[in-house]
């Protein structure tokens, strides 16, 4: 189990860098390729692979896209019904409702098991910085601000991060679907 104090500084924000216990994913209330809205409730006693993108990147976005359509496309082959994606859009002033549903058919998502998140830009980049322990730059969700990082966080059924993988990587994901069956086999708390 990660924790705030686990991981490096520059990925952590300030105000959570001391927390050594009890590091959970803060809940979060955004909206759907679908127009419905998901809240943290909805992975309850879930576990669920989480990354951070936007639908204009022309850079490490579309890999990692292709890297989650490729563990979507895994886990179905497995038939595996436990595990789930979501990516945040940090670009949520572009990335609408509209957009995310265009991207979504364009890439191949599964609505049953992957949702493309947008909605408050703050929540979403306290969310990156102060929740899942992703973001490399200071910032306060501004119009300004900017979060840009490869990596995939996977998150355990307690809501706790169980590890970091660079989303770019084609051996990360092959150790991040290791990592997702050592997980549900062994249910730790």
């Amino acid at each position: 189990v990660y924790e705030p104090d686990m991981v490096s500084t520059e990925l952590v924000d300030s105000t959570v860098q001391h927390v050594r216990k009890y590091h959970v994913i803060k809940d979060f209330s955004l909206i759907n390729q679908n127009g419905e809205p998901v809240t943290q409730s909805k992975y309850t006693d879930k576990i669920y692979v989480a990354d951070f993108f936007f639908t204009t990147c022309q850079t490490i976005c579309p890999i990692m896209t292709d890297h989650m359509v490729q563990i979507q496309e895994r886990l179905n082959k497995m038939n595996d019904t436990t595990v789930y994606l979501v990516s945040h859009s940090v670009t949520p002033d572009i990335d609408t409702v509209d957009r995310l549903k265009r991207y979504a058919k364009d890439k191949g998502v599964d609505d049953h098991r992957w949702n493309l998140l947008t909605g408050d830009k703050k929540q979403i980049y306290d969310l990156a910085r102060k929740s899942y322990l992703v973001a490399k730059s200071d910032g306060d969700g501004g119009p300004y601000d900017m979060i840009h990082t490869e990596n995939f966080v996977l998150v355990d059924q307690q809501k706790r991060i169980r590890g970091f993988y660079d989303g770019t990587n084609p051996e990360e994901i092959d150790r991040l679907m290791e990592d997702i069956e050592i997980l549900k086999e062994s249910n730790i708390d």
